[in-house]
């Protein structure tokens, strides 16, 4: 299980997980005097779901939220588990041919984190690997940015990554990073069968032995004078670019 904050806070969040994974919700807490609807709505539903629901006064959920904006709402929440990096090989196995894989090369902000999920969720990716050690994991920000991403898809901490994609390069999946000095652009691979995309953290991209480790690395052509992209926009450009490339043809619009 993942040791993410036992609070959530925001009506998003606290919305989505109400939807996705209530039976991991314990109680809601309801800023008293509130005036948005959906508050009512929340409220509602966390009690349609038998869920202790509390109103309390504003100074008690900033208390309780820890500095994330929480739009009058907060929920304890017991985070659904981390999937286990040995349940990846059948995650790819049920997409018979066409896994799409996000890795993310120590990602720091949960910020980017929650965004990229967001996008991974919206592309269909097959799973998010992520490292457990010096990377940010799903925590309350995270669930939040993610706007419900992080409990629709499987996300997995590997012990260690470049086992990880050796691993997934020997079920038939093709590794590609992206870096910014290569020539080779993205635009121009085959993105179309099992697929993985390493895109590295904010700082200094790509670590050396996870980019040793890709079958080739590519880039995102960009005319403009900026060097590079934020690792999340980078991200929803990658995995939508293989989505396109998945189309039938004709119907890529």
């Amino acid at each position: 299980m993942s040791k993410a904050s036992p609070w959530i806070a925001g009506i998003n969040a606290v919305a989505s997980a109400l939807e996705h994974d209530a039976a991991n919700v314990r109680e809601v807490l309801v800023e008293a005097g509130g005036r948005n609807p959906r508050l009512t709505e929340i409220e509602s539903q966390a009690r349609r779901l038998e869920i202790d629901v509390r109103r309390v006064a504003q100074q008690a959920l900033d208390g309780v939220a820890g500095g994330l904006r929480h739009q009058g709402v907060v929920a304890r929440y017991e985070a659904a588990r981390m999937w286990d990096e040995h349940e990846l090989p059948d995650l790819i196995e049920q997409a018979e041919g066409r896994a799409l894989v996000l890795v993310l090369d120590g990602v720091q902000d949960p910020h980017n984190l929650g965004a990229c999920l967001r996008s991974a969720a919206a592309a269909g990716a097959t799973a998010v690997v992520i490292p457990r050690d010096k990377a940010v994991q799903v925590n309350a920000t995270v669930r939040k940015t993610s706007a419900g991403a992080a409990d629709r898809i499987p996300v997995i901490a590997a012990t260690n990554l470049s086992r990880c994609l050796r691993d997934m390069q020997k079920q038939g999946v093709w590794i590609y990073g992206l870096a910014g000095e290569t020539d080779a652009s993205i635009y121009d691979i085959d993105l179309t069968g099992n697929v993985a995309l390493v895109l590295g953290g904010e700082g200094d991209g790509l670590r050396r032995l996870t980019r040793e480790n890709c079958d080739a690395l590519v880039k995102i052509p960009m005319p403009g004078e900026m060097e590079s992209l934020n690792v999340s926009v980078a991200t929803g450009i990658a995995l939508f670019e293989a989505v396109r490339q998945r189309q039938p043809k004709g119907k890529a619009r």
